[in-house]
């Protein structure tokens, strides 16, 4: 038997079952965003703390390795690339990033492939063994690392200014090659504990971003405006047409079509008076017409909508401007249309041009599959 409220429906109750999934799905999704970014921050953590290489790794490397001189890490599959252009790169620092998504399998314009090899990460330098020769870049000669956000490449720049080269990498393999040759670079500089203290400090920023599981809905939250199909947005649209379709008919004035003032005349020997309408006043030839004075145009109002067209709501979310909304209450998508995987966002609250909202304002990829971002929801 279907559950029924005091009144005997039953829409209360399904409105309620269907809020209960979608923020289900919804905070499953979030937070399995939120582990996988946890989890690799602690295995960044771990590797960052055990990283230490071995003369032995070196064995059978056709390359000469010096007396206080390990293997960190070697990749067979590296390509040396170079800048066909003078490239002012940045300094070398120690700032640690997981990348925003993943790397597309390109060149970026004005590089050129040269080599290909074994690149090989050492206590003291980073090495290409190529077909064509070896090509050594020593840590304390370098004077720009640059890691292309989009694209696979390393960049580096040294002290005898010659052109500009680095290294193309596999798609898969370039952010564990960056991380590993930034802890080695550290090494170089006695600045491991650095990059230590970064990876804490992402970690504990991370664990403030866990996802709360939400409120079950009960049916007695229900508006009556889930009743209707489309709720808030059909609502809305009947209301404006409810405003328009009036204010349209009484412009139009359709009773007197060619809009004339009428004037009564004396009674016809018929015994019924006639409308007579005046005749237009003549104009002289050459004066042009009076134009109609325009009405003033009506000032906007200061005391509107407090939201400035926002869904009605109890936190105080509109579009008035103001702070921005980095972290959201549990409730905000009962009150408003919540993209899926909301709470994966990492951002600030936007509406994005269908209607819906999103936690990922800010970002390039913001409302990407809802036609892009429409305003900034503030508080």
């Amino acid at each position: 038997m279907a559950k029924t409220d005091s009144t005997g429906s039953t829409w209360r109750y399904r409105w309620a079952h269907r809020q209960n999934v979608r923020r289900v799905s919804t905070y499953r999704g979030a937070e399995k965003a939120w582990r996988r970014r946890d989890d690799e921050l602690r295995r960044l953590r771990a590797l960052a703390a055990d990283f230490h290489g071995s003369a032995a790794a070196g064995a059978g490397l056709p390359m000469e390795l010096t007396a206080d001189e390990v293997v960190l890490w070697a990749l067979p599959a590296a390509q040396l690339v170079e800048v066909r252009h003078t490239a002012v790169l940045p300094a070398p620092d120690l700032t640690v990033a997981l990348p925003a998504g993943p790397l597309r399998p390109r060149r970026p314009d004005g590089v050129r492939v040269t080599d290909a090899g074994m690149a090989v990460i050492t206590s003291r330098r980073l090495v290409l063994l190529g077909g064509r020769g070896r090509r050594d870049w020593a840590y304390g000669r370098m004077t720009g690392l640059a890691h292309d956000p989009a694209s696979p490449v390393t960049l580096i720049q040294v002290l005898d200014h010659r052109r500009t080269a680095g290294l193309l990498l596999p798609t898969d393999a370039a952010p564990d090659f960056r991380f590993k040759l930034t802890l080695a670079f550290a090494d170089a500089i006695e600045q491991r504990a650095a990059v230590l203290a970064q990876l804490d400090e992402l970690i504990a920023e991370h664990a403030q971003l866990k996802p709360f599981r939400p409120a079950v809905a009960t049916p007695g939250q229900a508006r009556l405006s889930s009743f209707v199909p489309g709720g808030r947005r059909t609502i809305a649209v009947a209301a404006a047409l409810a405003l328009l379709v009036p204010a349209a008919l009484i412009e139009s004035d359709p009773s007197d079509p060619t809009g004339g003032p009428e004037v009564a005349a004396a009674a016809t020997p018929s015994g019924e008076p006639v409308l007579i309408r005046p005749a237009p006043p003549a104009l002289t030839r050459g004066t042009p017409a009076p134009k109609p004075a325009k009405p003033p145009r009506a000032a906007p109002s200061t005391t509107g909508d407090p939201r400035c067209g926002a869904p009605q709501n109890p936190l105080g979310y509109g579009f008035c401007g103001g702070t921005r909304i980095r972290k959201p209450a549990t409730e905000v998508c009962d009150w408003f249309d919540c993209v899926p995987q909301f709470w994966a966002g990492r951002g600030y609250l936007v509406q994005c041009r269908d209607g819906s909202v999103s936690l990922a304002g800010g970002r390039s990829d913001a409302c990407a599959e809802h036609r892009g971002v429409r305003r900034t929801i503030t508080k």
